[in-house]
């Protein structure tokens, strides 16, 4: 079968793209594009930039990383022109932005690391903005993301960086066709299908160039749909869903003050979407103000970040009332605060005089997720008080009649819904992940005897809190919580039905902890006001107050989450306390601070949260994606039973397949309910995952599909063309994708698989020679079809296997070697081969091999006699690593002292060496155009010389 190359692909989309308006343009290498920058440049500003001019531009181009040039490309330069007189030169036209100019050129060749061809670049005002890359068709998709994230390493920064100013990347295989920001540090699955209004998928190349890439969309989707996210310093673009609803909003404002809601399903990114459709209508000149109104609960550090970057003094975090009624009569456009807040200001009368004006002027008001019950009672008090009050509400489980349980719908409150997301739509787009549900309603004892829960219904809840249930319960999560959150690299939370419940699970934990149980960190939050009706009884999740302080007191309750928090201190070594309201508060972020956290490059494993167990708080609007899995001992049904189960299914990486529900209860009627009320009847088999059966015969078949490839791992040898090794590196990657499915059920047994441990670690072993083989460094023409395939080693990474693992098997080992039992000679033998095979397939340690080895080779019989192993290896260690560091510092002219000061230093904050100071570390200080390979060369040899010596190590 004959594919479409991908020089003819590229030849068709340029022909496309002349005839959308784009000038063809050939531009071989930087000198050129330079040179044609100056001239673009000069016809957008209406002048002739001369030789001096023009290296001043050059040098301000220069300056900054990608999220800095972003800025530079909004703003405008004060340029002093020869004659002396200023002009001030816009690099875009960000305000028209159809006002520009236009033009397509392929296969630039820039020289960094190597020289590098660039497929196809859009160039707006001389300008790369936009970077195609191609595959031909019948290739994976990724491999063109893969080879955008080489350039970016090899040649992006390189001769003036220019492509450093690149905003969005395209990448098709002809037949699919995804965009993304420049966002050097996001994954594949944060790239996007476009689609249509209707979220039908633009996935074919000239569907998408019609579509996206005619010259004023595009335009747009980089002057209005791209944020610049202060926070991490990143570019972030919309997706369609996101863009369709902010110019849904944006369409209503102009065209009256009819209200109308947003349903996006929970996960797909509603409060970005809402951010940017307040910074859009600010920019309205008719509309005064611009409300954005949420949850304390939500109303965290990152959010007040960013709004306040964005519009300095917008939030206002504290409880101060006075502060925001004097924002509303001031002159802040753009106001982000509480329901709680707002409900004050608008209901107490001594606050009438100071809003007098501001209640005739023209206010929007967005509400975040609009379907708590609080919205119905503030959406009426903002009728009455404001009297061209505008309302936009976003949710992800809208009210409606089935689950209103006498509150007023959405649509009573909204009118109607101006765009919809619903749950099906982001799992087809691979957006949110599916539920993996299990139902637990059976729990074993110790002894394996049954606990029975057929009881009367009039004992439910004395049987739900009995101890004996509760231990149960306690002991399954402490035997499976590994295996569901692939070892502690995922959080957990577990919500319960009341606060004594609460209690009684979290001084089982303890118990259970200081009986030296199970390790696993807990900790626990919950109001402290008296008892009230059973909380548990309708299933939805109230709304959780934040505000202690105006809660009657139980004083018991009180005491009681102070000594967890107590716990909490002592665990990571904190001062929280929540005796008042603004304690409260503040140990409320520092909990929900800790789990985002934990997917940041440089979170520390002693900063790791396990489990959080809670009532409400935290069932709705937050997002954290190292949380994979929701223990559920409570009654939840329609969106409040979506609500919690969505805290789970955010999107992050290989490993993270999707979100695990465990419910104690007998849950599976409600959630079919709720399934069928969000999306429809249909939609059950979409978003919950197949059961353990059917994962174990799709495995099953994939190991046939890889035996006719290879019929065993020696086989693997014998497969010489390139075509052959990949068709098993795309095979064995499919059996450890549904491996890694496989292993997150409870019932997970090895021996339902039609291949055996051992032998899948000696595929796993033929599979990292390939990958070893292909990844090394190549020169640039050395290209190769598997160069560009994704491993996904994330999937086959296990730490428990490290070096103290490694020296406890040769211990032992050595220790029976010169047994005078057959039998304990042949088990030694057997734990040396073991060690070879680990050395070979454990990913990790494959750096550490040669070491190893030749420890074992040259060290281990010349061993003192009752020396140690773990002794003699440390030593042997030791002497290694130093003379590696001497090997490095000799080679790059490093001062060793300083050297070593960058390992220490790299140990104790994780950040990489800066430019200054390993060039301050040379011993000759290198050339302008030298110094960024030479210092990037270094950083990555002390990267790998931790990696070696330092990493995996266990307890050593």
């Amino acid at each position: 079968m004959r594919y479409q190359s991908e020089a003819q692909l590229e030849d068709g989309l340029v022909k496309r793209l002349i005839g959308l308006g784009y000038a063809p343009v050939t531009l071989p290498d930087m000198a050129a594009m330079r040179e044609n920058l100056r001239v673009q440049l000069g016809k957008h500003n209406g002048v002739t930039l001369s030789d001096s001019e023009f290296a001043k531009v050059i040098n301000h181009l220069d300056k900054g990383n990608v999220f800095d040039k972003a800025k530079t490309l909004r703003g405008r330069m004060q340029l002093t022109r020869d004659d002396g007189t200023p002009l001030y030169l816009r690099f875009m036209n960000t305000q028209e932005w159809c006002q520009n100019e236009y033009q397509v050129t392929t296969q630039v060749t820039v020289t960094g690391h190597h020289k590098t061809r660039f497929d196809v670049t859009l160039l707006v005002n001389g300008l790369p903005l936009v970077q195609i890359e191609l595959k031909r068709r019948g290739m994976e998709l990724k491999e063109a993301f893969n080879q955008i994230n080489r350039y970016q390493r090899h040649s992006y920064w390189a001769e003036s960086g220019l492509f450093q100013y690149v905003q969005l990347f395209v990448i098709s295989n002809g037949v699919n066709t995804k965009y993304y920001a420049n966002n050097r540090n996001q994954d594949f699955k944060q790239t996007f299908f476009w689609a249509e209004e209707d979220n039908e998928l633009v996935t074919q190349l000239d569907a998408f160039a019609d579509a996206f890439l005619e010259k004023c969309h595009v335009s747009k989707m980089i002057s209005k749909y791209i944020v610049l996210h202060e926070s991490d310093k990143i570019l972030m673009v919309l997706r369609p869903y996101q863009y369709y609803a902010v110019e849904a909003i944006d369409a209503r404002v102009k065209a009256g003050r009819k209200n109308g809601y947003i349903w996006h399903t929970t996960g797909s990114g509603k409060t970005l979407t809402s951010f940017k459709a307040a910074q859009v209508l600010i920019e309205n000149p008719k509309v005064d103000k611009v409300v954005f109104v949420v949850d304390r609960a939500d109303l965290d550090y990152q959010t007040t970040k960013e709004f306040n970057h964005f519009s300095d003094g917008s939030v206002d975090g504290t409880d101060n009332t006075k502060a925001l009624v004097g924002q509303l009569g001031g002159e802040t456009k753009l106001i982000v605060t509480t329901i709680q807040k707002l409900n004050t200001a608008i209901s107490r009368d001594r606050y009438d005089s100071a809003l007098g004006d501001v209640k005739d002027q023209r206010v929007v008001f967005i509400f975040d997720e609009c379907h708590r019950s609080q919205f119905g009672e503030t959406h009426k008090r903002i009728v009455e008080s404001f009297s061209k009050a505008q309302m936009f509400g976003f949710t992800g489980t809208p009210i409606f009649a089935d689950n209103a349980v006498g509150k007023r719908t959405t649509k009573d409150l909204f009118a109607e819904s101006l765009h919809k997301y619903v749950i099906t739509d982001a799992i087809a787009d691979e957006n949110v992940l599916r539920f993996s549900v299990e139902y637990w309603g059976k729990l074993k004892r110790k002894d394996g005897s049954l606990i029975d829960e057929e009881v009367p219904a009039i004992n439910v809840r004395e049987f739900y809190d009995s101890p004996d249930r509760i231990e149960g319960v306690v002991d399954w999560i402490i035997q499976n919580h590994d295996r569901k959150t692939h070892n502690k690299q995922f959080s957990a939370m577990l919500c319960v039905s009341s606060v004594d419940a609460l209690i009684a699970y979290y001084e089982t934990f303890k118990r259970k902890k200081d009986a030296g149980e199970h390790h696993l960190r807990v900790a626990t939050i919950f109001t402290y006001g008296p008892n009230e009706a059973d909380p548990d009884a309708d299933g939805l999740i109230g709304d959780p107050d934040l505000n202690v302080a105006d809660l009657p007191v139980d004083v018991h309750k009180r005491d009681r989450l102070e000594s967890f928090v107590a716990d909490y201190n002592a665990m990571y070594q904190t001062k929280e306390t929540v005796k008042d309201s603004a304690g409260f508060y503040t140990y409320y972020n520092h909990l929900s601070k800790r789990l985002k956290d934990r997917d940041r490059k440089d979170a520390l494993d002693k900063d790791r949260l396990d489990i959080l167990l809670v009532v409400n708080m935290f069932l709705t609007g937050f997002d954290a994606k190292k949380l994979n899995t929701l223990y559920v001992d409570k009654n939840l049904k329609y969106h409040g039973l979506i609500q919690a189960f969505s805290r789970t299914n955010r999107i992050l990486g290989q490993v993270k397949s999707q979100g695990n529900i465990v419910c104690f209860r007998n849950l599976k009627p409600k959630t079919d309910e709720a399934i069928t009320l969000f999306s429809n009847k249909d939609a059950i088999e979409t978003i919950l995952m197949a059961p353990y059966g059917e994962h174990v015969g799709q495995f099953n078949a994939a190991v046939d599909v890889l035996r006719d490839i290879a019929a065993d791992p020696d086989s693997v040898n014998d497969l010489k063309s390139e075509e052959d090794q990949l068709a098993f590196v795309q095979a064995f990657r499919d059996l450890i994708r549904l491996r890694n499915v496989l292993t997150s059920f409870t019932e997970f047994d090895p021996a339902d698989l039609a291949l055996g441990l051992q032998e899948f670690e000696d595929y796993k072993s033929k599979y990292l020679d390939i990958h070893d083989k292909t990844k090394a460094d190549k020169a640039d023409d050395a290209a190769s079809i598997i160069d560009e395939v994704d491993f996904e080693l994330e999937l086959i990474q296990r730490d428990e296997i490290n070096v103290a693992y490694i020296l406890a098997l040769l211990a032992e080992a050595y220790e029976d070697q010169g047994s005078l039992d057959p039998k304990i000679r042949d088990a030694s033998q057997a734990k040396k081969k073991m060690v070879q095979d680990l050395l070979g397939s454990e990913r990790h340690l494959r750096s550490k091999r040669e070491l190893i080895e030749k420890f074992i080779e040259e060290h281990m019989g010349a061993m003192a006699p009752g020396q140690s192993v773990t002794d003699a290896f440390s030593g042997f260690w030791d002497k290694e690593k130093s003379k590696a560091i001497a090997e490095i510092c000799v080679t790059e002219k490093l001062d060793p002292e300083a050297f070593k000061g960058m390992i220490e230093k790299y140990h104790f904050s994780g950040k990489k060496p800066l430019q200054g100071e390993i060039v301050s570390a040379l011993e000759v200080k290198p050339k302008i155009l030298e110094r960024k390979s030479i210092v990037e060369r270094i950083r990555a040899r002390l990267l790998k010389l931790v990696a070696t010596f330092d990493e995996g190590l266990g307890g050593l």
